[in-house]
């Protein structure tokens, strides 16, 4: 591989290559990307939600045992 990269010029290694593979392989990375960025999306939404929970059930059993002191 390395020979037949030796007698090319410089743009072709390092701009018409990229781009070849970008056009062929774009929307397979655009896919993964995509999937990436979703999975990444959704576990911060598990996250809030799971912190919003744990919050409201702490202020809940809190409030709930400062009542029964009464």
């Amino acid at each position: 591989m390395r020979e037949i990269f030796a007698g090319l010029p410089w743009w072709v290694k390092w701009v018409a290559v990229p781009v070849i593979a970008l056009v062929v392989f774009g929307g397979l990375i655009a896919t993964v990307v995509g999937f990436v960025i979703g999975l990444l999306f959704k576990a911060l939404v598990f996250v809030a939600l799971v912190g919003g929970l744990i919050y409201i059930v702490r202020k809940f059993m809190s409030n709930s045992s400062s009542r029964s002191d009464w």
